[in-house]
């Protein structure tokens, strides 16, 4: 360890000092053995081995179970505005090189995948829309989010304004007060609206980034949408937990012969229709507000055979490991009752977006939900997030989402 560094440092057990090595940022609480110098909670430590080896640099968080986050392991970086622009102009040349076209309306910056932890940032279009979920970055924000907005706009894109969206309980693990809002920028006028349109795919869609879901759209499935649209044309499609339509939309766009979208909020499938109204697609569309848990059996005792083409997207149905048998329950009773209402030959587009859920355990549940129904399953496509969600080897959080395309024979 060079003596000359200025920040406090944390020595950490062998275990912990292992999985630094093999590339994870995260140091949790009961991994430390003592801590030399006084910490700021928020603030940047030097984390050492037992010996007090050098291993890397991170945020403390004082009140979280993970108590440090790595955002470096070279010793001679210094965490300067310089440091922070160079983070994010790296992160919008990947969604350049990766996005091409799409780069309008895609994630930015995706939290330890970018190398800024508990950071989400989303495009869309000339609104930028965050949260914060690490004290480390809260603490940085006022710095950050001007460089953002300077290395976009360096490179000739319009930037409206900034939207926080950190009206989530997560923060509190952070000892972080909930609030929503525009960031200000100097020099940048706040906007009045908190509405967008975007166009993805080809469709374009309200975005209600102050009251939608997350951000305000789910960006993550674009590309696993336009292959459900590929795959449409001329089948009826039954599209569940269609939030504000996207699967559905994409799916009329792609020539289904019908398409009914389901969702239990009324809000969502209100928005879903108007999407379908504003891109002319509404005619051969039909909505419902209600519980696929409900509406699914409901189906099966009608003996309802309209629909050969099933779109499951639902919520994570766990967000922690000690609810993972209540969520496989939920996963195969949703999925063995599409693949008994489908006919033969009919499609299946199933997902999860539950890192908790991982790829082993939704493909064992899918295989045992086809024998409980008593079908084979043909893997047309396995899919996962879309690239400006990149995923990092060495941090498995960051792998989280699984998207299969299936014939039902």
């Amino acid at each position: 360890m060079k003596q000359s560094r200025a920040f406090p440092v944390l020595r950490i057990s062998p275990k912990a000092e292992l999985s630094v090595r093999n590339g994870h940022p995260w140091i949790y609480d009961t991994e430390i053995l003592d801590v030399s110098g006084a910490c700021e909670n928020g603030g940047l430590v030097d984390v050492a081995s037992k010996k007090g080896r050098y291993l890397g640099t991170g945020f403390l968080s004082e009140t979280s179970k993970i108590r440090v986050r790595l955002i470096s392991r070279n010793p001679n970086d210094r965490f300067n505005e310089a440091f922070y622009e160079r983070r994010l102009s790296y992160a919008w040349e990947y969604r350049k090189a990766v996005m091409g076209d799409d780069v309008s309306c895609c994630r930015l910056i995706f939290g330890e995948a970018d190398q800024f932890p508990g950071l989400t940032v989303d495009r869309f279009g000339d609104i930028l829309v965050t949260q914060t979920l690490s004290r480390g970055i809260e603490m940085i924000k006022p710095m950050l989010f001007p460089l953002l907005y300077r290395v976009l706009t360096r490179d000739g894109q319009k930037i409206r304004g900034i939207y926080e969206r950190n009206d989530v309980s997560l923060r509190a693990h952070e000892g972080l007060e909930e609030n929503k809002g525009f960031f200000p920028i100097p020099g940048l006028l706040i906007p009045e609206e908190t509405a967008t349109v975007i166009t993805e795919n080809g469709i374009e869609y309200a975005v209600d980034f102050e009251n939608g879901q997350k951000t305000g759209f789910f960006l993550d499935q674009k590309y696993n949408r336009q292959a459900v649209a590929r795959l449409a044309k001329g089948r009826t499609v039954l599209d569940c937990f269609t939030h504000t339509g996207s699967f559905a939309l994409n799916a009329a766009k792609g020539g289904a012969k019908a398409v009914h979208a389901v969702d239990i909020s009324e809000a969502a499938v209100s928005l879903a229709r108007e999407n379908a109204v504003r891109n002319g697609l509404d005619g051969n569309m039909t909505f419902e507000a209600a519980n696929v848990f409900d509406l699914l059996p409901a189906m099966l005792e009608a003996h309802d055979s309209r629909f050969d083409f099933i779109i499951l997207d639902p919520p994570a149905f766990t967000k922690s490991r000690k609810t993972i048998d209540r969520a496989i329950r939920g996963y195969k009773e949703i999925n063995l009752r599409a693949m008994r209402l489908l006919p033969r030959g009919g499609y299946l587009a199933t997902c999860s977006c539950s890192h908790f859920m991982d790829d082993m355990l939704f493909r064992k549940m899918l295989h045992s939900a086809a024998a409980d129904a008593d079908v084979s399953l043909r893997q047309i496509e396995a899919r996962q997030q879309s690239p400006d969600h990149p995923i990092l080897w060495n941090v498995p959080e960051t792998d989280y989402l699984k998207f299969y395309l299936f014939q039902v024979v």
